[in-house]
């Protein structure tokens, strides 16, 4: 199987790379199912690095029904060590226009169906979750849109709600009311899921609309994002190509031993089953012979 240390997962509107070469098509399966689509993985400005299109080629899968287990599991599979994800957001603040960029720093959870953890069935973990995204990757993406030209927020609170209905002008006024920046409908579970996976994880929400609070801007519809989205698109990729070389070669943020001191069960209280399905993730933790 190929291996790739980076990944990037695609949100509406992207749903490929170019520029990539040596390319190879991955199916992988995984315990908790099939990821969103086959996996591409090639060379992009010289780095091994893997995509996955979020909603599936032709974008067919609704937010909820997003098998993040299965995408998150399959791109640690390979070896991925950073996921640079991209995401269509709506904005509460007048200065994030449509077609700016937003690298968020936190996130408020309002889904409500999703599952959003490996582990369970036998087996208690407890990330430190704090902050959300890796400030190591998030310094990364920014740096690289501001060198690419884009209007560029450098921090900002997501709001991820359930959809797949857009939000109700009352709605929208109250998670204006909180502080939030922008608003989506897949920053969660991915965040947390590769968290939980070790994976340094950050996002290029790409702004589109206003959401449904702002009195004299067209409530958020479908045509109006897709007729914002394209210049964000394009802008994404650039920085993307951008940011792909830049990643260190050793990782010393917490991301990368979150689960250090996370697993609650002892080895030998876990289900050999289910130890056995979450070895990609638990093993380098557990000692030899225990369960």
């Amino acid at each position: 199987m190929p291996q790739a240390k980076v990944a990037v997962i695609g949100g509406t509107g992207l749903y490929d790379i170019e520029g990539l070469t040596d390319i190879e098509e991955v199916d992988i399966d995984t315990p908790f199912g099939k990821p969103s689509d086959s996996i591409v993985v090639g060379r992009l400005e010289g780095v091994e690095i893997a995509f996955l299109p979020r909603h599936g080629k032709g974008h067919r899968i609704l937010p909820t029904e997003i098998p993040s287990r299965a995408n998150i599991y399959a791109l640690k599979s390979l070896g991925v060590e950073h996921i640079i994800a991209t995401n269509s957001v709506g904005s509460f603040k007048e200065e994030i226009r449509p077609g700016h960029l937003v690298i968020p720093d936190q996130l408020i959870d309002r889904t409500r169906q999703r599952a959003n953890t490996f582990f369970g069935s036998g087996i208690v973990a407890h990330i430190q979750f704090a902050q959300p995204f890796c400030p190591t990757l998030s310094k990364i993406l920014y740096q690289a849109a501001r060198e690419a030209g884009a209007s560029v927020h450098p921090r900002g609170t997501y709001i991820v709600m359930e959809g797949p209905a857009f939000s109700t002008r009352a709605e929208s006024r109250l998670h204006k009311s909180w502080g939030a920046d922008v608003i989506g409908m897949t920053a969660l579970p991915e965040a947390r899921l590769a968290r939980e996976a070790e994976i340094c994880y950050a996002i290029i929400a790409c702004s589109t609309d206003y959401d449904s609070w702002h009195e004299r801007e067209a409530a958020v519809s479908v045509e109006i994002i897709l007729s914002t989205l394209r210049a964000n698109i394009d802008m994404s990729k650039k920085i993307i190509r951008l940011a792909v070389g830049r990643m260190p070669q050793k990782r010393d943020c917490d991301c990368s031993r979150s689960l250090k001191n996370a697993i609650v069960t002892p080895a030998q209280a876990m289900p050999r089953q289910q130890r056995k399905k979450l070895g990609l993730l638990i093993d380098k933790y557990l000692s030899k012979g225990g369960g």
